[in-house]
Parts: C-alpha cells; sequence; structure tokens
C-alpha cells in the first residue's frame, strides 16, 4: 500500500522534541520574503527551497497555485528530529489551509490527530489520523483528508521540529496575547497581557495541553496563533543575516510538493492574504474503543466544515458526503 520511495536515513532524532509536532507555522515559510531583496538572496532561497522540494507521484505537476485559483495546503507537523529517516513519526499536528487569491482570504482548519478515519485505500480497521503517514506516506495521506472533508488538496507540507525554535529566534520572536494563564517550562504568560516569546518559549506556549481546559482543541488554537503571528512578523523580516538564518533552519526539516516557483508566485501574488486569516477545528467528541481513545466527529459536523471549506476554495456546495470517511457513523 505504501507507494511512497524511502529517503535515505540520517542522523538520530532529537527525543527531547518527542512531545509536540509542529508544522502551521509553515505559512511564513511560504510567505516569507516581504523587504528581502537582492541576487544573494534570491539565490541562497533557491537552493534550500530546491532541497525541500519532493513531487508526489499522483500530483506530478499541479498548477492550482499559478492558475489563480483557490487552493488547498495540507500542512503536516512530525517529531522525528531530521526528515529524510527510516523511523517516521506520526504527524500530530494536521491542518488543512485554503487559499482563495480573488477574495484575499487564507482559513486554517484543524484535524485534532486523534480522529478516527478510515485509511484510504487501506484494508486495516479505523485508525488515528495521525497514524496515516507513518505507515503510508504523504500521498495517502492527503487522499484520507481528501476523502473525510470532500474537497480537492493540490499541494502538502511536511515540518519537523528541527527547526522552529530557531526559525521563531531568526524572526527576533513572535508576540501573542494569551487566552488563559499558565506557567509551563519556559512559558509564563498571564490570560489578556500581550508577552513577546523567544523561539523556547514559543515552544513551550504551544506545547502545553493538560492545563487548558479545552485540552488538545485549546492546543491547537495556540499553535494557530503563533502561525498568525509569524505571518505578520515575516512582513518587517528586512536583514538578510536574519532571512539566512531561517532558511539554514530550514534544512532536513521541512519536505514539500511546492516548488520554488511556487513559493515565488505565493510571496508576489498571494502574500495580501495573510492579513485576513481565519481558523477552525473539527470538532469531535472523545470515545474510547478497545482501550483507545479516539475523538469521533458527527457527520454533521464534518458536512459543515467540508462545505464550509468548499465554499472558501469557491466550490459547490457537496450534495453527498463519504460517511465511510468515519466510524462509528452513528456519533
Amino acid at each position: 500500500m505504501n507507494d511512497e520511495t524511502p529517503l535515505p536515513p540520517r542522523q538520530p532524532h532529537f527525543s527531547h522534541r518527542r512531545w509536540w509536532k509542529w508544522v502551521g507555522l509553515v505559512l511564513f515559510i511560504l510567505l516569507i520574503g516581504g523587504g528581502i531583496y537582492g541576487w544573494r538572496a534570491y539565490h541562497a532561497a533557491q537552493n534550500t527551497f530546491t532541497q525541500t522540494y519532493h513531487a508526489l507521484p499522483s500530483k506530478p505537476s499541479d498548477t492550482a497555485i499559478t492558475s489563480g485559483k483557490p487552493f488547498a495546503v495540507l500542512l503536516l507537523g512530525t517529531d522525528t528530529g531530521a526528515l529524510g529517516r527510516h523511523d517516521v513519526g506520526r504527524t500530530d499536528t494536521m491542518i488543512v489551509a485554503t487559499i482563495n487569491p480573488k477574495q484575499q482570504t487564507a482559513k486554517l482548519t484543524s484535524i485534532p490527530r486523534d480522529t478516527l478515519v478510515n485509511i484510504w485505500g487501506s484494508n486495516q480497521d479505523e485508525e488515528k489520523i495521525n497514524a496515516a503517514y507513518p505507515l503510508y506516506g504523504p500521498t495517502t495521506t492527503i487522499k484520507t483528508v481528501e476523502h473525510l472533508v470532500n474537497i480537492p488538496i493540490h499541494y502538502y507540507v511536511l515540518l519537523n521540529m528541527g527547526g522552529l525554535e530557531k526559525m521563531i529566534n531568526a524572526v527576533g520572536g513572535v508576540t501573542v496575547t494569551p487566552p488563559l494563564t499558565f506557567h509551563y517550562e519556559q512559558a509564563n504568560v498571564v490570560k489578556g497581557q500581550k508577552i513577546h516569546l523567544n523561539g523556547a518559549q514559543a515552544l513551550a506556549y504551544s506545547r502545553m495541553r493538560h492545563e487548558d481546559p479545552l485540552g488538545d482543541y485549546g492546543r491547537q488554537a495556540r499553535q494557530r496563533q503563533i502561525i498568525k503571528a509569524l505571518v505578520l512578523k515575516e512582513a518587517g523580516l528586512s536583514s538578510l543575516p536574519r532571512y539566512q538564518s531561517v532558511l539554514n533552519s530550514l534544512q532536513n526539516n521541512m519536505q514539500t510538493n511546492l516548488s520554488f516557483k511556487d513559493l515565488i508566485w505565493l510571496r508576489t501574488k498571494y502574500g495580501h492574504t495573510s492579513r485576513h486569516i481565519k481558523s477552525q477545528t473539527l470538532q469531535g467528541q472523545p470515545a474510547t474503543i478497545n482501550g483507545i481513545d479516539y475523538q469521533i466527529a458527527s457527520q454533521s459536523t464534518v458536512n459543515k466544515i467540508s462545505n464550509d471549506l468548499r465554499k472558501s476554495l469557491s466550490l459547490a456546495p457537496a450534495t453527498t458526503f463519504q460517511t465511510d470517511a468515519l466510524a462509528p457513523s452513528g456519533f
């Protein structure tokens, strides 16, 4: 079932980064470049993003971005240290980013890691959606999410924890207004009081889950909060050394089927959408099946999210849904 080409082994992963899987900040990467100019910066970026490019057999030459039409990107976060290893980690962060250039809007839809699905093309029983990538690779993961929310997904971006802290530090940190008060590792924040976070603090801020009354859903909201802060911060990234630091942090830490041409097009044509970002979550209900905890979204919830995403992509509302994407259907 695995139609992905195995990647060569790399150095052992950083075990202390197992706790949190991040990818949302990739929107910052996609829209990077504000204020940066010159031949040197351009070719440094071209060299870096050429290394991160990995075409998918199922999507060899997608032209959704350059066509000017709305498109979707699946953002995946894993915890394996440098990418390209045999021991692939689960993607505990999954965000569907839909971008509509005509409406100048972007939407981030989080899919909880424990969401129960039928993995596309698999003969196995239902699984948590975060198992799709380590079991079958990016193509199957994209197909599973497409099947779940009933939209076409044109691109994917996989990011691990390796470069996150350096990346946040490279832009001089980010500023957020916490939705609750807590002290967790390097993060010590007070509800409603704006605070500036460096890389380590931002990681801790996004990592905390058990003290949040909303649990993993609260953590997802704080992840998206950091994404927005990064996207806005990049507009002032005019220092070439800082820009190069960001590029260095991406080496062996990002994999995508977005080409350098696509990324340049995103920056020059769609950069304005970074000012109009909305977010939402596929909300499920907790359930325990055979001793394993899951999140199960009702079919009506899935339908609502699906039609919202279809609207953001300028697609007609769906008249039928793939009810076998979830199990059991009675929830």
